[in-house]
């Protein structure tokens, strides 16, 4: 099992849940978030002052899935949340140890 963790652009989400539901992605977690890589935030100006805006707003997809939907869930959200500029966001695909279902007690893949 996987946990695949999408950092994004809000406007972007969406086109991902889209994408990720055609594939047979019903769960996930999403978080507002706010960071920055390359990016570095940017510059706006406010009531004559210039300031620099260090985090951006993003949001956090997680998802927990079995490890034959990885590159599958790969594809569908770079396909969606990708523009080809700075700033679409990042990929990280951790293993999962163990899941576990607190309504039924089911464990592993069959609480997925």
């Amino acid at each position: 099992m996987k946990l695949v963790t999408a950092i994004i652009k809000p406007f972007k989400v969406e086109e991902v849940r889209t994408s990720l539901d055609k594939i047979g992605i019903s769960g996930m977690t999403m978080t507002e978030v706010k960071g920055f890589g390359r990016q570095k935030g940017h510059t706006e100006l406010y009531r004559g002052a210039e300031y620099t805006i260090d985090f951006l707003p993003k949001i956090k997809i997680e998802i927990a899935i079995s490890d034959d939907m990885v590159e599958l869930v790969k594809k569908a959200i770079i396909e969606a949340a990708g523009s080809g500029k700075i700033g679409d966001g990042k990929i990280f695909i951790s293993p999962i140890e163990e899941v576990v279902r607190i309504r039924t007690g089911e464990t592993n893949e069959e609480a997925l």
